[in-house]
């Protein structure tokens, strides 16, 4: 690397002197400048040229020594170095400059810094405000491998760029998520296109227009009711004549709402096999057909009164009211559809996605606390007169409730032992439990975070296309103004 000061310097003073990043041998460049008044000021000695190759990154001159690159033959500036045809040199830049011998470079000035380096003491420093993806493309634009770094900085390094690639994974993910099922090109070209994807935009994106938006409010409106009137449907005062009635005609108005809204989105639905594969069309489908399976054991259930015995009958309605009971539980799946219409739904279900190897963890573990804390306990407790502790089965209960923290009371140990391997179950329990929480809330309040901000652009968009408060000052203002022609 060539000497500021002017003077010349053999090529072992050259290897043995090359200081790191130093501005004072580091100038700014013109490609646009004077020739003649560049070459009358430039007074460089000809044996300098023997010895150093001019290299220009970014508009920055470096003088590197030829002995230097040709330690590394691989690298692109150690293959410049060699080749002694013109026309393989000019492939590896970008641009010479005959009259200054330089070689120029479309490349970030800023990290070639610590390429610079790197020819000198043969070990490649990195620094942590340094973005991983733009330097493992500047390393491999100059052939230059990532071997070369020290180990502890090639693995923060590593950590670093793991991470990063992580993050742009969740972030492609969330967007996905975000993302409507059906896009509005989608729909070009198909039977129906236009009018399908109106329909679809009207149940399917709440943001799309006001009648879309009741629509939606109207769907959660329709799945409270229907909650309400399963819960209400057990109570032993609405159990008579009259509130059967009301709680039947409630759950048919809501069947039949679900039941359109979802041919609705099947019939404009752009392609059936995505339109099934679908989390939400799936737990739409689970909320009307309890209904209809319903139905249709009342008709079976009518046709054994008709067919069979009395005995049968009456073991063939037994059989059935343990199905209906079943079929009719199946409608709590209803209150999932929430999450369509939810964005803290959404987020908690796209954080138990993204955070399933921590929630497996975790359940290992408890399975394991679980199995420890029962056989210790047991083993300590059997011996004692009247003790529910007769099995390990048996004290899975004890264990699983201690490690929760919940602690009911109804199974206790007697002993001294067992009241010390209780204490220790506990304590495990709250160290358990507290170690993924923080991960968990971190990562929810992150998604939950990112959800609700499209979703507030989504519905600043919609107000101003609709504009209501102007509409309604509009309205009034044309309302209180007189008209000239009244008053003729």
């Amino acid at each position: 690397i060539g000497d500021h000061q002017g003077r010349c310097r053999t090529p072992e003073e050259e290897e043995s002197y090359i200081p790191f990043a130093q501005d004072s041998l580091v100038r700014q460049w013109n490609s646009m400048q004077n020739v003649a008044d560049d070459n009358q000021k430039s007074e460089t000695p000809i044996q300098r040229n023997k010895y150093l190759l001019n290299i220009n990154v970014g508009g920055k001159l470096f003088q590197i020594a030829y002995k230097v690159l040709a330690r590394y033959p691989i690298t692109r500036l150690g293959k410049l170095a060699l080749y002694t045809d013109p026309v393989k040199k000019l492939q590896l830049c970008d641009d010479y400059l005959v009259q200054k011998n330089e070689y120029f470079f479309d490349r970030d000035p800023s990290i070639f810094h610590y390429i610079f380096h790197f020819y000198r003491s043969g070990v490649l420093w990195m620094m942590d405000e340094m973005c991983p993806s733009n330097f493992v493309e500047e390393i491999e634009y100059w052939g230059i491998h990532l071997k070369y770094s020290q180990r502890c900085c090639r693995i923060l390094f590593e950590e670093k760029r793991d991470e990063l690639s992580e993050y742009l994974k969740i972030e492609k993910e969330l967007e996905a998520e975000l993302e409507p099922l059906e896009s509005g090109t989608q729909f070009d070209g198909k039977f129906l296109g236009r009018f399908r994807k109106m329909v679809w935009n009207l149940i399917e994106n709440p943001y799309s227009s006001v009648p879309a938006k009741i629509i939606a409010v109207m769907s959660s409106f329709f799945v409270l009711i229907s909650i309400v009137g399963m819960t209400l449907s057990t109570v032993e005062e609405m159990k008579n004549k009259t509130g059967k009635m009301w709680m039947e005609q409630m759950e048919m108005i809501c069947a039949i709402f679900f039941t359109s809204e979802y041919l609705m989105r099947l019939i404009s639905s752009s392609s059936f096999k995505n339109f099934l594969r679908a989390a939400f069309n799936a737990i739409d489908l689970v909320a009307i057909l309890p209904f209809y399976i319903q139905i249709l054991f009342e008709n079976l259930d009518d046709g054994d009164m008709q067919y069979h015995e009395e005995l049968h009958k009456v073991e063939n309605v037994s059989k059935l009211g343990k199905v209906l009971k079943l079929v009719k539980l199946m409608r709590i799946f209803r209150i999932l559809k929430l999450a369509r219409h939810s964005t803290g739904l959404r987020a908690f279900s796209f954080t138990m996605r993204q955070c399933y190897q921590q929630v497996c963890c975790l359940l290992l573990f408890i399975a394991m606390g679980v199995f420890t804390f029962s056989a210790l306990i047991h083993s300590v407790e059997h011996d004692v007169p009247g003790t529910d502790f007769t099995s390990i089965p048996c004290a899975w209960w004890w264990a699983a409730v201690s490690l929760s923290t919940v602690g009911y009371g109804d199974t206790v140990p007697d002993t001294i032992l067992g009241r010390m391997v209780a204490f220790v179950c506990i304590s495990f329990g709250i160290i358990l439990n507290g170690m993924p929480i923080s991960i968990l809330y971190n990562k929810f309040s992150d998604y939950y975070a990112k959800l609700k901000a499209h979703e507030m652009s989504q519905s600043l968009q919609l107000s101003r296309r609709i504009r209501l408060k102007e509409r309604v000052l509009r309205k009034f203002s044309e309302c209180w103004r007189a008209d000239p022609h009244y008053y003729r």
